[in-house]
């Protein structure tokens, strides 16, 4: 019989919800994450997912000072028995993930980074990250099959046309070991490569760690431009989108 000081407890789970972004191409009078679809601003509808999803113990929404107050109301709003609470981002992604990591006290968990922009992102595929990581990967992204032909160009001339069978889009929520982003987080502000990280997981690349993928979904695409915006309410009504979701296997 295991005695209970040799029990090893499993790590948190905390969400950081990137939401201190303009987001200008959207073109709204507000910052994107506080853009209402269908009576419900896209920051409520992604903190709701990832309460919903069962497997997450904490969220920290990463927020400008200017929309503090705001995302408090909202915050209010989210059917929760979890912890919320919001974390002053930075005027970059990078500088709001790193604020968000040093507001975490333990040393060791599985953190999972989201854009509050993909506010139709399943629960069941929130979870299916966490998981992964809970199992001992060191980082997780899901990823769809892309659909388009995708061509490297040069001014106005293509340069090659890569194997599409290869080529993976990238969604979010992004699943780290804490520990392993901290470091590759602190490696990269000290040495201040000629590298700019567009997500999380090209800086756990940058840092020499293995990447690993699940199955993403259909409905945890970003939405930047107006016509996103058409598409999410298009898709979007009294009935939740988790019943459309991608199967694991």
């Amino acid at each position: 019989m295991t005695s209970p000081s040799t029990t090893k407890t499993k790590p948190r789970v905390i969400a950081l919800v990137a939401a201190a972004g303009k987001g200008t191409r959207l073109g709204a009078e507000v910052p994107k994450a506080y853009v209402e679809l269908r009576g419900r601003t896209l920051l409520e509808r992604s903190v709701q997912a990832m309460v919903t999803s069962g497997i997450v113990d904490e969220v920290i929404v990463l927020v400008s000072p200017t929309m503090e107050s705001y995302a408090e109301c909202i915050l209010a709003r989210v059917e929760a028995d979890i912890p919320l609470r919001l974390v002053h981002g930075g005027g970059e992604r990078a500088d709001s993930v790193w604020a968000g990591l040093q507001a975490i006290p333990e040393e060791e968990a599985v953190v999972l980074i989201h854009d509050a922009a993909r506010a139709l992102t399943p629960p069941g595929m929130i979870a299916r990250v966490a998981k992964r990581v809970l199992e001992g990967a060191t980082a997780v992204i899901p990823v769809l099959p892309v659909a388009d032909t995708i061509k490297e160009v040069e001014g106005e001339a293509v340069l090659a046309t890569p194997d599409r069978s290869r080529l993976r889009a990238v969604q979010t929520p992004q699943g780290f070991s804490l520990a392993a982003l901290r470091h590759a987080n602190v490696d990269y502000w000290e040495q201040n490569p000629d590298f700019t990280a567009t997500d999380d997981a090209s800086l756990m690349e940058w840092h020499g760690a293995r990447v690993d993928t699940v199955q993403g979904d259909t409905f945890a695409f970003k939405i930047t431009t107006p016509i996103d915006l058409v598409l999410a309410k298009a898709v979007t009504d009294e009935a939740e989108p988790t019943i459309f979701e991608v199967p694991s296997d």
